[in-house]
């Protein structure tokens, strides 16, 4: 049995020995990088919201049924403004970011909150495959577009009072005047624009070009909620690419097949401590 100390010492050395690091990002990234839903987090921000109607979590928050486009803003200006345009609460992406910032990278998240941009890592080494809370759409959709949201966002927050925003702050699609929604995949409706299809090429191409490298699938915080976007492919890559290796690090979820076992490292703890400890070993 290796020794955490072992793990940290084997996954710095993958790092150093990889010639392409693919890094797969899921919700347990953000939350050791402070981003937490619940908890104090979500009492100092929606407490308000908890008290009318019950909401627990910034998470579920998201899909209640507001009874007006003012209120429906009223929360999700606050929802996207903490967690898009607010700093990020620790260093967990800059430790990161240290880590790679010399390697040939590419980063596949499902999360949505800009964190790796702010942190320093190159845009065009990123595919945000699930959206970004700093976007808009139609809500219809009439067309394949985004808009930045920051400059309405921030007005909505604001001035909104109790829990609702100013009628004239509720977005309308400057096509056909249907109220505007966050660009987030949801159901069918998820717009997948210009950007989001050049930066999935740019994530094909490094994909076919690892499966020929000595490569280093990182996989942080991924659960099991969406698996086949990043922990499955992952899995399979390594399989495939005999000069792989495969690390898996997560808070009480980790693990690889039987299959790729060998070259594995998978890490149980703090996302943010394990890489402080890479950094300093």
């Amino acid at each position: 049995m290796k020794t955490y100390s072992d793990k940290i010492e084997q996954l710095k050395q993958a790092i150093a020995e990889a010639e392409c690091i693919f890094i797969g990002a899921g919700a347990g990234l953000s939350t050791a990088a402070g981003l937490t839903y619940s908890g104090e987090r979500f009492e100092k921000y929606f407490s308000d919201f908890g008290d009318k109607y019950g909401i627990t979590d910034i998470y579920s928050g998201g899909f209640y049924p507001f009874e007006s486009q003012e209120m429906f803003w009223a929360w999700w200006s606050r929802h996207i403004y903490v967690n898009r345009y607010m700093p990020i609460p620790n260093d967990t992406y800059e430790k990161l970011f240290e880590l790679v910032k010399d390697k040939d990278y590419f980063v596949l998240t499902t999360n949505v909150d800009h964190c790796f941009q702010k942190a320093g890592f190159d845009k065009a080494r990123l595919f945000y495959t699930q959206g970004d809370y700093g976007l808009l759409q139609c809500s219809v959709p009439c067309h394949q577009k985004t808009y930045d949201n920051e400059e309405i966002i921030t007005k909505m927050y604001e001035t909104q009072k109790d829990m609702k925003i100013p009628t004239g702050l509720i977005p309308k699609c400057p096509v056909c005047g249907k109220p505007m929604t966050t660009n987030l995949r949801a159901d069918n409706k998820f717009v997948q624009d210009e950007g989001w299809y050049k930066a999935n090429e740019r994530y094909e191409e490094f994909a076919t070009k690892a499966l020929e490298k000595k490569t280093l699938y990182l996989e942080l915080g991924v659960g099991f909620n969406t698996p086949v976007i990043i922990k499955y492919p992952f899995w399979q890559w390594t399989f495939q690419n005999k000069n792989a290796t495969y690390a898996c690090v997560n808070m009480g979820e980790v693990n690889a097949p039987q299959e790729i076992k060998e070259r594995s490292i998978c890490i149980d703890g703090d996302i943010r401590q394990i890489l402080k400890d890479i950094n300093e070993e």
